[in-house]
Formats: structure tokens, C-alpha cells, sequence
């Protein structure tokens, strides 16, 4: 598999959320704001890329009828280093995510890459496959942040942007326009319900569209020949 391909599975064709539609608890509840879906992101894209290549590593001396208690325990192991780095150096992140960040050990993104690719495929792979599926996993974030945060409270880039002496988290962002206009619904719990849906509906349309597409060339070739 060449990384252009592992690249559009990542973002496109097989995009943890939008198509093997996992790990949505935690991608319904953080995103009210750019700072918490961008940090939410990054953290799963680096363990993940870190599970992925130390489960591949040692992917031929592990038994078989405990590998998922293994993978478990690769998980938490980059799970508890990224938190403890959160904590250190950018509280208000690790504060903002809460139970997420430790939830991350039973993440459905995580434990299925790694049953369903890592113990299959050598170290390269492997790797790749961490990188496109966690930008895979931050793309759907920051979208689901950008719609929640603009058109629920009509600002923009919260936590990041206009910060107070350059601290990460204290910003309150680019106000786009009074929040007593936006569709305050987005920002409650049942918006990223509504908002997910959506989006998996537009993604569903985009991918059948272009396998419609697909089809109909192919049938052209044929009938040209």
C-alpha cells in the first residue's frame, strides 16, 4: 500500500469517523471549541502513531490469545506520557478535556488500527498508517469545532486566538458576530449530535457520488471498446 493510498483512507474513504464511524463519544463532547478539537487531535494522532509502531515492532512475539490485554497496555502506557505532558505544559488543555484525554485507552480508533492493521503490517506501515488516520481523526474534529463554535456562537478560534500574554487556552477568539445570534443548540450536547449527522450525511452523499462516477467511466471503457 503506497502512502497516497493509506492518505486517502485516512482522510476520505475509510476516515475513523465519518466511515468506520468509531471513537464518536469523544468527537461529539469536545468539540465546542477550536482549542479542545485541535489538543483533542493531536493527542490521539500521537499515540496513536506511537501504538502503532511499537505494537507492529512487536507484533510476531505476542501471543496471539492475549494481544488485546497487550495492546491495552501499549495504549495506556502513551496515554498516561501525553497526559502527564498536558498537564505540565498546557493546563488549561488538559483541564478542558477532563475524562477524555484517560479515555483514550478504550478508544475504538486506537485498539481497532491496531487489530485490524498494526499486527498485519511491518513498522512503516504501521507508522503511516497512524499519521493519516489521526489527521483523518483532527480534520473531522476541527470541522465539527469550526461549524459548533461559528454558528453556535459566532466566534472563532477560542483558546488559541487573542490569548492573554501569549498562554495557550486563555484566548476567547475571533467574534464573528454577537453571540446572542448563534444557534446556542450547537453548543449543548444534542448539537454535536446534529452536527455529526450532518456531516456523515455529506460524506455519505461526496463518496457515493464518486463511486456512481466511478461506475459510469468504467461502463464507458467497455461499451469503447
Amino acid at each position: 500500500m503506497t502512502a497516497k493510498q493509506q492518505f486517502k483512507e485516512g482522510l476520505i474513504t475509510n476516515n475513523p469517523v465519518l466511515v468506520q464511524q468509531i471513537g464518536m463519544c469523544a468527537t461529539m463532547a469536545i468539540t465546542t471549541s477550536m482549542f479542545n478539537g485541535i489538543g483533542m487531535g493531536l493527542s490521539v494522532l500521537i499515540i496513536l502513531t506511537c501504538c502503532n509502531v511499537v505494537i507492529s515492532a512487536i507484533r510476531k512475539i505476542i501471543p496471539n490469545e492475549i494481544r488485546l490485554a497487550i495492546f491495552v497496555v501499549v495504549i495506556a502506557g502513551f496515554v498516561t506520557i501525553v497526559d502527564l505532558v498536558l498537564q505540565a505544559y498546557i493546563p488549561a488543555l488538559s483541564e478542558s478535556l477532563g475524562v477524555f484525554i484517560p479515555l483514550i485507552v478504550v478508544n475504538c480508533i486506537i485498539i481497532g488500527r491496531a487489530e485490524a492493521f498494526c499486527q498485519k503490517n511491518p513498522v512503516g506501515l504501521a507508522f503511516r498508517d497512524g499519521i493519516f488516520q489521526g489527521l483523518g481523526y483532527t480534520a473531522v474534529l476541527f470541522v465539527m469545532c469550526l461549524i459548533r463554535e461559528l454558528l453556535g456562537k459566532g466566534s472563532f478560534g477560542g483558546g488559541l486566538i487573542n490569548t492573554i500574554n501569549g498562554v495557550i487556552g486563555t484566548g476567547n477568539g475571533v467574534q464573528i458576530f454577537p453571540h446572542e445570534y448563534g444557534a446556542s443548540i450547537l453548543t449543548l450536547p444534542v448539537g454535536g449530535f446534529i452536527t455529526l449527522g450532518c456531516i456523515l450525511a455529506a460524506m455519505n452523499y461526496a463518496l457515493r457520488k464518486s463511486e456512481e462516477k466511478k461506475e459510469a467511466r468504467e461502463r464507458a471503457e467497455k461499451e469503447g471498446k
